[in-house]
């Protein structure tokens, strides 16, 4: 196994898990993964002009071809953009995924430049959020972001990546599959749930 930057590895989990868009608006802590994302071929990065138009376009690009759409942006005013459309999506069962810079893990807690508890305030309106802390975790924290996406009831994921995970180096091993620990949704539905009982 190869030792990669987390930038790196967030390029590679992306192609593992067939994304072919990104949405993305670059920003001071979301760099190193624009950087990663330079010049790769298979990933068409959308650019908009506002991160509220780029959820709403991530959302209608989910809704309109079933995927699980992607977005990238940085922290501070750059996430707080986002809370709108995490809401909508997330109300509609849209599978997304959002990315989310943030300022390195050892400046959390010290009102440093562009940093908030993005995690504590999508936390109520996604199906799941979480700061990746330890550079071990992130190949296992994005496929798990994307398997509680799109399974059970579809729904919004939050991953909040610090400037010091997507610089740190690691492994480039990406999972195939994930089992998560209380995470049990159902694969099919009952046939005779739903109907409508006559009286």
């Amino acid at each position: 196994m190869r030792q990669i930057i987390g930038a790196e590895l967030f390029v590679k989990a992306l192609k593992e898990e067939a994304v072919d868009t990104l949405f993305a608006y670059p920003g001071g802590q979301a760099i190193d993964l624009f950087n990663a994302l330079y010049g790769e071929k298979e990933i068409d990065v959308i650019l908009p002009r506002h991160e509220q138009g780029l959820i709403h376009a991530a959302d209608g690009y989910a809704r309109s071809t079933g995927k699980v759409g992607v977005y990238l942006v940085t922290s501070g005013p750059g996430a707080t953009n986002l809370v709108t459309g995490i809401a909508t999506a997330n109300y509609d069962s849209v599978p997304l995924v959002c990315f989310t810079g943030q300022v390195p893990t050892h400046l959390i807690g010290n009102d440093t430049f562009q940093e908030v508890d993005f995690v504590g305030i999508t936390r109520s309106i996604c199906k799941y959020a979480v700061m990746v802390r330890k550079r071990e975790d992130l190949a296992e924290t994005i496929k798990k972001a994307f398997y509680i996406a799109k399974t059970g009831k579809p729904g919004v994921v939050v991953v909040d990546l610090p400037k010091d995970i997507q610089r740190a180096y690691g492994s480039d091993f990406y999972p195939k599959e994930i089992m998560v620990r209380g995470y049990k949704p159902k694969l099919f539905v009952h046939m005779g749930r739903g109907k409508t009982l006559k009286t």
